[in-house]
């Protein structure tokens, strides 16, 4: 390598530094024996300081770009190892858990739980963790009812199996792919993972953010002990311990059957984070009241599955009446709409419950969900029936189940191809085929209009109605009037 672009690396390490100072907390006296770590990543036993800063960047991305050239420009690694590499990089100059525990809970102490998970997030985007440019680069728009976003880089995984096989951990260790040993873990880059621990039903759980989130401070509450998912009255306890701690969060768990989203069934999860999903606002079809507890009010939601909301300022009566509707459904069987609750030892209904805290008090919303095949529908009767597979073949999880639909990221180049046909006139290709119920849509929505825009609209809203149509077909119930007939049966009464 030249001196010149030996000087170029050490002008970028140089700025990674002195952002880290500025940014990621790095104790000044910590700069030489911060930098010599790097320096050790490749063997380098030489330094001429070049008074490069990095402070005046918000983001790492610039520094990442810089590190990487001129890295590779150098000699040192080559295109394939430098993600990992810079990741590692950015790993070496961020604190050490104890001191993002510490910082954590130094915010709680002064600013309150919100405000801590606000700093923690900012750190987890500035240490490169949280990759947010990526995020904001995929589209997302609302429609329908609904927020509709093509994720751009998160894989596709179109059946159960699939997704239990991409998030597996090969030799062993960790047991699975969000076990709290991934902090700091070479073997899956988590070289900038940072978690904090949480405490739910007096058991030790841990929160992170997701890197390639949903939506922003999108994250995971974990427990600390790899068991399998599951979803009890100790759920709904430990959900509303969460937003006792957190109270501008919200908080839900998948209801731990494959094929009904969730795809780490191994170990125990909720997730949630600061933000409004569609399904938290929709209005009530039906009131009911609860005999036994006056003080709680449950609420049929006017929502394209089968959903109930259980509101009070009483947690206790929230985890009472909250259990009682799961208990209720996973014992129900209704041979005529298919529902059957297990054949033995196999479980098909449970749940997804999710609470948010508001002016009215806990609003526990629970999701009826059933992963049972037929013959006409080997994926799931109450999954995506096979005409909307172009659009969405996955399992629907918690997130979009509330609203917040996540689509493959080949739709990106597949609806630009189809919104060129329209504006050109021209058939569907052979290669397209599976979006023809989608395409026969599109036309009659565009009629004989060629305008970019109006186009671009039409495909917009017929991914909504979609999507729209994906959550009628996984609702149990099909009229809000079984529903009512359902909880009336456990002894609630209509106002």
């Amino acid at each position: 390598m030249s001196d010149s672009e030996l000087t170029a690396f050490y002008r970028a390490v140089d700025a990674l530094v002195d952002y880290a100072d500025a940014h990621l907390g790095l104790d000044p006296t910590d700069a030489d024996w911060t930098r010599n770590r790097i320096f050790g990543l490749f063997g380098l036993n030489s330094y001429r300081p070049t008074g490069a800063t990095g402070r005046e960047h918000e983001r790492p991305d610039a520094l990442i770009t810089q590190l990487r050239e001129t890295g590779i420009a150098a000699g040192l690694f080559d295109a394939d190892d430098a993600p990992s590499l810079c990741d590692q990089m950015f790993g070496i100059v961020s604190l050490p858990p104890s001191g993002i525990k510490n910082r954590f809970f130094d915010d709680v102490a002064a600013h309150g739980g919100s405000y801590a998970m606000d700093r923690l997030y900012d750190y987890s985007v500035k240490n490169n963790y949280v990759r947010l440019s990526v995020l904001e680069e995929n589209p997302r728009f609302e429609t329908n009812g609904l927020v509709v976003t093509i994720n751009k880089a998160k894989p596709e995984f179109k059946s159960s199996a699939t997704a239990k096989a991409g998030n597996a951990v090969a030799g062993g260790y960790p047991q699975c792919s969000i076990c709290h040993e991934n902090e700091g873990f070479a073997g899956r880059a988590k070289f900038t993972l940072r978690t904090i621990p949480v405490t739910l039903g007096d058991r030790p759980w841990f929160w992170q953010f997701s890197p390639y989130g949903y939506f922003h401070e999108h994250g995971i509450v974990v427990n600390q002990e790899h068991k399998p998912m599951h979803v009890s009255r100790g759920t709904f306890r430990r959900l509303l311990d969460f937003v006792d701690q957190f109270p501008e969060f919200f908080i839900g768990s998948n209801a731990a059957l494959a094929g009904t989203g969730g795809s780490v069934l191994g170990h125990d999860h909720y997730q949630g984070g600061r933000k409004t999903l569609p399904m938290h606002t929709a209005g009530t079809w039906k009131s009911l009241r609860c005999p036994d507890f006056p003080n709680v009010t449950v609420e049929i939601l006017d929502w394209h599955n089968t959903a109930v909301r259980v509101v009070s300022t009483d947690r206790d009566a929230i985890e009472e009446v909250s259990e009682r509707i799961r208990d209720g459904w996973v014992n129900y069987r209704n041979d005529e709409l298919g529902i059957i609750p297990r054949d033995g030892d196999q479980v098909f209904s449970s749940v997804s419950p999710t609470v948010l805290m508001t002016d009215r008090g806990y609003e526990m919303s629970i999701i009826f969900r059933s992963n049972i095949t037929s013959e006409k529908y080997p994926e799931g009767v109450f999954h995506a029936h096979p005409e909307y597979f172009a659009i969405k073949q996955e399992s629907i999880g918690l997130i979009e189940a509330q609203g917040l639909f996540i689509l493959p990221g080949r739709l990106d180049g597949q609806l630009a191809q189809i919104g060129e046909l329209l504006a050109e006139d021209q058939k569907l290709p052979e290669e397209l085929s599976e979006f023809a119920g989608v395409f026969a849509e599109l036309r009659e929505r565009v009629g004989d209009s060629r305008d970019p825009e109006r186009i671009a609209q039409a495909i917009r809203d017929e991914l909504g109605s979609v999507c729209q149509r994906i959550l009628r077909n996984t609702a149990v119930f099909k009229e809000h009037s079984t529903t009512l007939s359902f909880l009336e049966d456990l002894g609630f009464i209509a106002e």
